[in-house]
């Protein structure tokens, strides 16, 4: 298996390709790299950091650092100012290529026809504009796994409907959703589904690898909002943990449902939400699987072994 990772780090983003980097017979080829939990300088920075602490000879591909036509609000609040919990300093060893990551998208996909899998975990921005570049793209690439959305309207930024990557930007995302054919889609309220216990995750962070060495570190801003934010039951959610999950392992998805997804685009409060056609009015085809329910202990073994 090989992965190109368009991600946007953050924590959730770290675990996710922690967990890639440890899956035995799968290859990272490049870390595509846009701004969305923090801005792009600090994305770029983190991916490096993970380069160095992973040991990984993947390249890092710098995208855009806003989105097509807006720029909302980003996810410091959780990830910290920088992306990582506030806790790094300096700069990292690994410095990003010059190629922009939409060529980067491109050129990958064309040198290597079939035989990559795109896993998106951050906005889709640079995905649609390499889909400008080359709209043969859904041809050229094995399976395109996309962290986001809210399939039932629950999301998780100010415009309850939607979900943070999708509503970061809404029209990259009708792109890629309506141009690529078919895709696998794990959204937010998957996620929550899926939540583990601050005991679990302590437990596998005893494993002192180097993974763990850094997510301990980078994971304290979130376990502190996580815990203010719902202190009667606080459990840890890894959103791009889960789609890696499910790329890695698509034999332990328990239930998924295949569906046309679409993006509102207007103003006021459907404005990012990912509109499902759940009982198949519109006569669309359906355009994604949707992840409901994946294997749990699966889940929790595979972020074990990233961090181990």
């Amino acid at each position: 298996m090989r992965l190109v990772i368009d991600t946007d780090p953050g924590v959730d983003d770290a675990l996710a390709i922690m967990m890639a980097h440890a899956f035995p017979g799968c290859r990272i080829e490049a870390l595509t790299v846009v701004g969305g939990n923090v801005g792009l300088d600090m994305t770029l920075r983190n991916a490096g950091f993970l380069k160095d602490t992973l040991a990984a000879d993947f390249a890092i591909y710098p995208g855009c650092g806003r989105g097509l036509c807006w720029q909302p609000e980003n996810a410091a609040f959780v990830h910290g100012e920088d992306g990582f919990g506030d806790v790094l300093e300096g700069q990292p060893e690994a410095a990003p290529e010059q190629e922009h990551a939409a060529s980067a998208l491109v050129r990958l996909a064309q040198e290597n026809p079939g035989e990559l899998t795109l896993v998106t975990i951050g906005p889709l921005t640079n995905v649609a504009l390499a889909l400008r570049l080359e709209p043969r793209l859904p041809e050229l690439y094995q399976r395109l796994v996309v962290m986001g959305g809210a399939v039932t309207g629950r999301g998780n930024v100010s415009n309850i409907s939607a979900e943070f990557n999708i509503y970061t930007d809404p029209e990259a995302a009708h792109i890629v959703f309506s141009e690529w054919p078919f895709f696998e889609l794990a959204d937010w309220e998957a996620t929550m589904v899926h939540q583990f216990t601050f005991a679990a995750l302590d437990e596998w962070l005893t494993s002192g690898s180097p993974s763990a060495q850094l997510y301990a570190r980078i994971c304290g801003q979130v376990r502190k909002f996580v815990a203010e934010s719902e202190p009667q039951d606080p459990k840890m959610r890894a959103a791009d943990a889960l789609a890696m999950a499910m790329t890695l392992e698509p034999a332990s998805v328990l239930e998924s449902a295949e569906r046309h997804v679409a993006v509102g685009l207007a103003p006021g409060m459907t404005r990012g939400m990912t509109v499902v056609d759940w009982n198949k009015r519109t006569g669309r085809p359906a355009n994604a699987r949707i992840l409901q329910r994946f294997d749990q202990a699966r889940f929790e073994a595979l972020i074990r072994q990233g961090l181990s």
